[in-house]
Order: C-alpha cells, then structure tokens, then sequence
C-alpha cells in the first residue's frame, strides 16, 4: 500500500519543522544496548523500549530505502500512523513526503539531485572493529548495482565524514612508504603470505621512484596478501600472534601491535587482522573528524560518532566482517593513495557552533553546544537542513515553537530561518547541502 501523507503538512511552501522518528540497525559490531548512544537516541526518538540483548549499532535519519524516516503526525494519533476511521495506513516516510513537497529542498538541490535528500545523517555506536571496505565512485556504483543489485542496493557514490562524540579509532588510508618498508621489514608474516620477491620489490622503493610505480608496487602488495587462502592466514596469524604475545613480555607493543591483538580476538583467522598494518591508525578526540572519499579503505575500529554521507548504502568489503568480500572489486577500485588522512577541526561560525565541510558537494555538519540561558541562530539556507538533538533540551523557533530535547530529529525545509534557544544547555547536530555548493 502507498504510504498517505496528510494534507495537514501539504501546505505549499511548507515552512515550519518536520519532526521525525529515525530507523536503527543492530549490526554485531555495535556497542551494547545499556552502553549505547545509538540505543538510547532511538528510544527516546522512537518511543520503542530497547533490547537489552541486543548490539545497537547506527541511527540512521534521512530518505534512503534501507533505513527510512518517518513524519511523525501530531499528538492525538496513534502509532505514529495515519487513522482512517477503522484502521492504521502505512506510515508516512520523509522521501514520500518530500516526493508530495519538492519545493522544501530548495530549488538549487533539486536541479541537482531531484526530489532525493542528496545525504544520509546517521550516530554510530562502535564496539568492535567494522569492515575493511571501500565505497565505490559514482560510475562503479552503477556498474556495481546493475550486476549485483542484492548486494549493492543503490547506484549512488558514497563519500563520508566521521566527526567523533568520544574519542573515535579508525584504519584509514595506506601509510606512507617510509611506513610500509618498516612494516615489511618488522613483520615477517606479511613477507611469508606475499613472498620473499614481492616483499623485496617494497623495499626497493624510494622516494625518486614515480607514484605510479610505487602504487602498482602497492596494490600488488595488498591483493596478494587479500587473496591468500584462508588455511594460510590462519597458520601465519597464529604465528604473528604468538611472536606479539612473547615480546609483549619484553616490551610494550605499538598502538598497531596492540590493535592486531585486539583484532585477532574480534575476526580471529581473518585476513584483516594482518591487513591492518598496511593502513594508517587514527585516533580522533571529540570535535575532530575524517571525511573518506570514494575508493579509499578504511575501518572504524572502536567508539561514537556522528555520520554523514551522500545517499547511498553500498560497501564493498574485503576482511573483518562475517558478511559478503567482494575482494577483487576491492583491490581493483582503490587509489592506493598514501600518507595520513586529513583530521578537519571545523570552522567556528558563532560562539556555540563549529561547521564542518568535505570536499563533497552533498553535504555539511554543524556542531552546535549551547550554554544554559543561551541562543543561537540558523539562518535560512537554500537548502534543507536535518537537526538531531543529542543532549539537553530548548526551543526551535521558525514560523512556530518547537519544543525540543535529545533524541528529537527535525527536518527544516529550504529558506527557512531557525533560532534555538536553551535555559539548561543544548548539545545538537545539523547536517545541510555543502554550504561551497551554493557559492560555486
């Protein structure tokens, strides 16, 4: 059945806030339910009780199929869906409402994208180590969706940005040849996988040599240690592992060793596990974030943070993770790109709020902390924004007053000017069209 959208929000050139109920994924790398951001951020939004018996892994707000929003009808109905005398409807999603209202993207955003929001907002709340994935540009997205339609579920490019809640741990990128030689020369179980020629071919790398020489030397490197038989990875890893154990008496281990350790107990016989000491280790505080573009490998490996991407759910996946490897796309489609990823601080816009912008045209995040008895402005955009209340509570005010307090998700459509007010502090996130877009 259609989802129905009442007239009541059908006003043309609707200009208030649309208040929303997110999906949640329970993925078995989230944290525990007591434990979790993400629980606790869908319960009060959803009004659903938590399993405590279950991992609560991401909270996602936005239009895409596989985690949808729902409008959330005024006090009075029931279930959040739409009586009809004798039944509940289907209840309303955000894409189907904005579908009904195109004008509250803005008219910028739809040239561009169409009625579809161009990004997904999402809280993740990490327990163990995620995937080591790669998320495909916009042209292998079609390729990938048009032949593997079940396992890639759309054909849009994913770009990304992490911004941490607490400290974040991530894999991200290769590290830089200076980096790989070291490794190579310091774990032998790398050399035993790829061989004593391949290994040798690393070490003779310097820094005279083209990029395109050293990225071939690279993606042979990482391919063949991918594509290694499962028995071989797990005797290898059986030997990395008790090595790290035995110096661990002698010394203490790097960050990385110490990762791999840790690793090994989560995807135990897993190729990821030695794969993680070809990426860069980077750990954010509070306030800082990593934006991924296409094609570039990474993983989340432990903490919360606040996402944003473009639209899209496709992930192509080669180790740390009992789901789906599709491990030659991988290998095929990275850059091999080396060195550290750049950590974005965020620039401040006002005295409470911190904007962060990727090189992406799909989307932007605000970081907004309000002190008790204090007020900040959002002023209008021309596009839509999407606000998640973390923390605290006060008052959205555009053409009416919204209460507001966490675990409320808003949409504001286009042109739309909104202040926030608090007496007991606020802590909230707004995630928008990349604001450089609109200059360009």
């Amino acid at each position: 059945m259609e989802a129905e959208c009442l007239s009541t929000t059908m006003e043309e050139g609707f200009k208030g806030l649309l208040r929303l109920t997110g999906s949640v994924k329970n993925y078995d790398w989230g944290r525990p339910a007591k434990e979790s951001c993400v629980a606790r951020l869908y319960s009060l939004n959803s009004g659903v009780q938590i399993d405590e018996n279950q991992p609560y892994a991401e909270f996602w707000m936005g239009t895409h199929d596989s985690g949808p929003s729902y409008v959330v009808e005024e006090k009075g109905r029931t279930d959040n869906g739409y009586s009809n005398g004798g039944g509940i409807k289907e209840k309303c999603t955000l894409k189907d409402w904005i579908e009904k209202n195109p004008s509250v993207l803005g008219q910028t955003v739809l040239t561009k994208w169409g009625t579809q929001l161009p990004f997904l907002f999402k809280v993740l709340s990490v327990e163990k180590a995620l995937s080591i994935q790669a998320h495909p540009d916009k042209d292998l997205a079609i390729l990938l969706h048009k032949e593997q339609p079940l396992v890639y579920k759309d054909d849009n490019h994913k770009p990304e940005m992490a911004l941490a809640l607490t400290e974040f741990e991530a894999l991200c990128g290769f590290t830089s040849l200076e980096e790989l030689k070291v490794t190579v020369q310091t774990v032998p179980e790398i050399v035993e996988v790829v061989g004593n020629a391949l290994a040798k071919q690393v070490l003779d790398l310097n820094e005279d040599d083209t990029e395109e020489k050293v990225k071939l030397v690279l993606r042979e490197l990482f391919t063949e240690m991918m594509s290694a038989s499962k028995d071989v990875i797990t005797e290898v890893l059986a030997k990395l592992i008790s090595r790290l154990n035995i110096k661990n008496k002698a010394r203490q281990l790097t960050d990385k060793e110490q990762l791999v350790v840790r690793l090994d107990k989560q995807y135990p016989a897993d190729v990821g596990v030695l794969a993680a000491f070809l990426f860069n280790y980077v750990k954010l505080k509070p306030g800082e974030a990593l934006y991924l573009g296409a094609n570039e490998p990474h993983a989340y490996m432990y903490g919360e943070c606040i996402e944003c991407m473009a639209t899209s759910d496709n992930v192509v996946r080669a180790g740390l993770t009992p789901k789906h490897r599709d491990v030659s796309t991988l290998c095929s489609m990275l850059t091999y790109r080396q060195g550290n990823p750049e950590i974005l601080h965020g620039t401040t816009v006002n005295p409470y709020t911190v904007r962060y912008l990727p090189p992406f045209d799909e989307f932007e995040v605000d970081r907004c902390i309000l002190p008790p008895h204090s007020t900040v402005a959002f002023p209008s955009a021309p596009g839509s924004s999407m606000f998640v209340v973390m923390g605290g509570e006060g008052t959205m005010t555009t053409s009416a007053e919204e209460i507001v307090a966490e675990g409320d998700v808003l949409f504001a459509p286009a042109n739309t000017n909104i202040t926030i007010a608090t007496s007991s502090g606020l802590h909230l996130y707004r995630a928008g069209v990349n604001s450089r877009f609109f200059e360009e």
